[in-house]
């Protein structure tokens, strides 16, 4: 129950609840107090009236109390109240030893005759068991209890019959016993909720570091394959730019052309990428005085042709093929494929040279779509051994959609870069 809950039941509410909230703490700190303070209460109560007045059985009280109950000696009495009392300070640390010495000392002050009012710490002892003992001994514990009450009827007898001193007797026992059990369970279910809280709020910032984890991973990828790709293009059109400037300056200027093309393309991606990590209050101007950057769509299977364009400006020659109605595929299909394909065809401007062919086709096939880039390029010792980032992250790529990839020099000469994808596992795994 919170401090509001508390607050709508009234102002009497509130104080009982933060007074119960400080006794819990003070008690944490100096459990002894609390044990102490119960033992000078019981006395207070419950032996002193006895020791002022020589017990239960007066003297002068009527004629079938005497015959019923003996009459104690002071230093008797004194010693019996200290048994029955004593044991209540370690009724938390050990609390089947104190029922036990205090079921001793109670039957031995029965089986004298006497009764004495600091008989209650038997009731408190068996309530002190059934909140901090363990549950097995309980059965014993209500057996002896059982036990001394029907001697305490048996003894009672003369001044009421022994149904009624059951019933009476065996009700208060059962109502301790319960109530010991009622707090105890209600601890349980309370201490439950604290540790599910604190395992959900671990649970809900683990989920957060692996969201920010695999936003960062994703980050990686797109800025891999949007850098690796434009820079493998302008870099082999810088080469074959230089070489053609000598002989033929037309062909160099149409290089720098495209060079200058394939940056303000690849800085559009970027600005694209990293638009979502800007405040939501708006972007900022460009650096370069491009202005806002518009987020425009992650491209797709129809931006694949552009993609083969460029790479054709390069210097290689790129065949492209699709099978299958690739347009039914939804957009996270659609961006896979083109960064995997983009990929490949990065790594042949890489390894490959100039001049190669590449045979890229894409197939699609009821819940499964293929992805097949064939070149003919060098398969030298070098691209056998590259399995960097640009592989691990087609590779996580189509894992999301329950595909693989693979990579090796293809049969006649050349490499390939094979990579299938279940389109019906996306909606599963999410």
């Amino acid at each position: 129950m919170t401090t509001a809950d508390l607050g709508a039941m009234g102002p009497l509410a509130a104080r009982l609840g933060r007074a119960g909230r400080r006794l819990r703490r003070a008690d944490r700190a100096r459990p002894w107090v609390l044990d102490t303070a119960l033992v000078a209460v019981v006395f207070l109560l419950f032996c002193l009236p006895d020791l002022l007045h020589g017990g239960v059985v007066d003297a002068e009280g009527p004629r079938r109390f005497r015959l019923a109950f003996a009459r104690l000696p002071l230093a008797a009495m004194l010693a019996l109240q200290a048994g029955l009392v004593l044991p209540l300070l370690w009724r938390r640390r050990r609390p089947a030893t104190a029922f036990g010495a205090i079921a001793a000392v109670f039957v031995l002050q029965w089986s004298l005759g006497a009764a004495l009012h600091a008989d209650v710490a038997l009731f408190l002892a068996l309530y002190s068991l059934a909140l901090h003992g363990r549950p097995r001994r309980l059965p014993v514990a209500c057996a002896v209890m059982a036990a001394a009450l029907a001697l305490v009827a048996a003894r009672a007898s003369v001044v009421v019959s022994v149904t009624d001193a059951l019933f009476f007797l065996l009700s208060t026992a059962t109502a301790a016993l319960a109530l010991g059990l009622v707090i105890r369970i209600r601890r349980a279910q309370l201490a439950a909720l604290r540790d599910r809280a604190a395992r959900l709020e671990t649970e809900r910032d683990q989920r957060s570091r692996l969201a920010a984890a695999s936003e960062r991973a994703r980050m990686a990828r797109e800025m891999h394959d949007i850098v690796g790709h434009n820079l493998s293009v302008i870099i082999t059109l810088a080469d074959a730019g230089a070489r053609a400037c000598a002989a033929d300056p037309a062909r160099g200027e149409e290089a720098l052309g495209l060079i200058g093309d394939t940056g303000r393309q690849a800085l559009g991606e970027l600005r694209r990428v990293l638009g979502v990590l800007r405040d939501a209050d708006g972007p900022a101007p460009g650096r370069f005085g491009l202005g806002p950057s518009e987020l425009s769509p992650q491209p797709g299977l129809a931006d694949i042709g552009a993609l083969c364009q460029g790479v054709r400006a390069a210097g290689l020659d790129v065949v492209y093929r699709t099978a299958g109605n690739t347009e039914a595929l939804d957009g996270g299909v659609q961006l896979t494929v083109y960064r995997i394909v983009q990929e490949a065809m990065t790594n042949t401007l890489k390894h490959a040279g100039s001049g190669t062919r590449v045979d890229l086709a894409i197939d699609v096939e009821d819940t499964r779509l293929g992805i097949r880039v064939r070149d003919t390029g060098r398969t030298g010792t070098g691209r056998r051994n590259a399995d960097g980032q640009g592989l691990s992250g087609m590779r996580e790529r189509a894992a999301l959609y329950g595909g693989h990839v693979s990579a090796g020099p293809a049969p006649g000469g050349g490499w390939t870069v094979a990579a299938t994808l279940d389109l019906t596992a996306r909606e599963g795994t999410a």
